[in-house]
């Protein structure tokens, strides 16, 4: 085993600062230590926070890291951003609201960018969070930038997922699309000192009593609980009923290997397969003599790109597939 690797298990934080930093910017280093890594996952309980700008997730996961912390537990938070179209990291950075635990050993809070990735979360993601999961944390706190519906991918890497709305967001609530129905485990409230709150319960305790299709068969229906995350009203019950579904998931799963379910290494193996396959081909094509050729005749008004796409593609896949 690597000295990387030997660190990261033994919780040094520099060391797993650099290495989500490494996977942040793709380098290929990183493929070795992760392959090091991956035997010692499968132990923190990963908690997803999603839903649209302005709701408070990170006041949110603010203060469950403090109730967290409380019990002595361990936690790690990566808060997925919108990218820098200039430098092509996080926007906001590492999130303002949770310095305060900043200088606590216990807890790990690392920003990352989306990358145009819609669905809320990037193979880079996962791969932090299998690095937060091998350096012990009790608990990963994984907060995507909201997008709508097309958040969906935390419930892929999550053992909870949660979905945070407001009052006053529309007759629809904005949040309450096909997509997101599906992947609530808990839905919450927040901000709930606003006018319409109550509306908003019902609207949302009507759209979930009719989405029969996630829990046909199961017993676990998704609570709909209120809070004022900023100040700390309704979050103790909240980790109450993550605790719920935890133990809820311990009973009807042989313990947490919950990533490790045939489905979801499924899709976890597709998109790895995927996104190695696009890089290896990707780069091959751009690096060929073509790729720059075709570039100056769309520049000069020769060539279409969409001919000039088929002319360097067609004739790539039709020798791979022989």
């Amino acid at each position: 085993m690597s000295s990387v690797s030997e660190k990261v298990i033994a919780g040094d934080v520099r060391t797993v600062a650099r290495l989500i930093r490494d996977i942040d910017d793709g380098m290929p280093n990183v493929r070795e230590v992760l392959k090091e890594l991956y035997p010692a996952t499968g132990n923190a309980y990963v908690i997803g926070i999603t839903g649209a700008p302005g709701v408070g997730k990170s006041t949110l996961v603010d203060q469950m890291i403090s109730h967290l912390r409380e019990d002595n537990k361990t936690v790690g938070v990566l808060a997925v951003d919108p990218t820098s179209p200039f430098s092509g990291g996080a926007i906001l950075g590492d999130r303002i609201r949770m310095q305060r635990h900043s200088m606590d050993e216990g807890v790990f809070i690392r920003s990352m960018a989306t990358r145009g990735h819609f669905g809320g979360l990037t193979l880079s993601t996962r791969s932090a969070i299998d690095v937060l999961d091998a350096m012990g944390k009790d608990y990963i706190i994984v907060e995507t930038v909201g997008v709508g519906q097309d958040e969906v991918d935390v419930v892929k890497s999550a053992h909870t997922t949660v979905i945070v709305v407001i009052p006053g967001m529309g007759d629809d609530i904005q949040a309450i699309k096909a997509g997101i129905l599906e992947i609530g485990d808990i839905f919450l409230i927040n901000k709930a000192d606003r006018e319409g709150a109550d509306k908003t319960l019902s609207d949302l305790r009507l759209m979930t009593d009719m989405d029969q299709k996630k829990h046909e068969g199961d017993k676990w229906t998704p609570p709909i609980l209120k809070a004022q995350a900023v100040f700390d009203t309704g979050v103790a019950e909240f980790l109450e009923e993550i605790e719920k579904h935890r133990k809820y998931l311990l009973d009807i799963t042989e313990g947490l290997q919950f990533r490790k379910d045939k489905h979801r290494v499924q899709e976890e193996l597709r998109d790895m397969m995927k996104n190695r396959l696009i890089e290896e081909v990707l780069d091959g094509l751009t690096e060929t003599g073509e790729f720059e050729k075709a570039v100056d005749s769309i520049v000069e008004g020769k060539l279409d790109p969409y001919t000039a796409c088929d002319n360097i593609v067609l004739p790539a896949l039709a020798t791979n597939t022989r």
